[in-house]
């Protein structure tokens, strides 16, 4: 991981998790990311805040497909009005929601479900209420020993 600025809040959890019903009824299945992410990578990522393509917040410094599903780790930076806002509401442990943002590129119907075998991932935002309830994360405040 890069050097930790003092104040930086770095975020990491799990943007989606294998096999799992989201509220919209898509199910992610591992290795949905592996071609996006390997045009991409991490940096070709967005990080931002409820979706909003103007509050780019922060930066993604790794994402992998583990055996849970996409781990993501990333610092929520300070450079916006928006950015700062996120911050604070991270710290203060008001925010700890992950969300994609995607483009279905491989898809199947299993019944009610839609099955995701391949996507094109553009984001993934800090979120008050994530589609996924179980795509979280935590937070470290840099300096200050403390966790989220």
């Amino acid at each position: 991981m890069k050097g930790r600025e003092k104040g930086e809040v770095w975020i990491e959890g799990y943007a989606s998790l294998w096999g799992a019903a989201d509220l919209n009824g898509d199910v992610v299945a591992r290795g949905a990311f592996v071609d996006s992410l390997g045009k991409t990578g991490a940096a070709g990522v967005r990080m931002l805040h409820q979706h909003e393509s103007r509050a780019v917040v922060g930066v993604w410094d790794e994402m992998v497909e583990d055996e849970r599903g996409l781990r993501v780790r990333g610092r929520v930076c300070d450079w916006s009005a928006e950015a700062r806002y996120a911050q604070a509401l991270t710290r203060a442990g008001a925010l700890d929601g992950l969300s994609i943002g995607f483009r279905a590129a491989k898809a199947r119907r299993d019944g009610r479900l839609r099955v995701l075998s391949a996507v094109e991932l553009w984001e993934v935002s800090l979120v008050t209420f994530p589609m996924l309830p179980s795509a979280r994360f935590r937070s470290v405040v840099s300096g200050s020993g403390a966790a989220g």
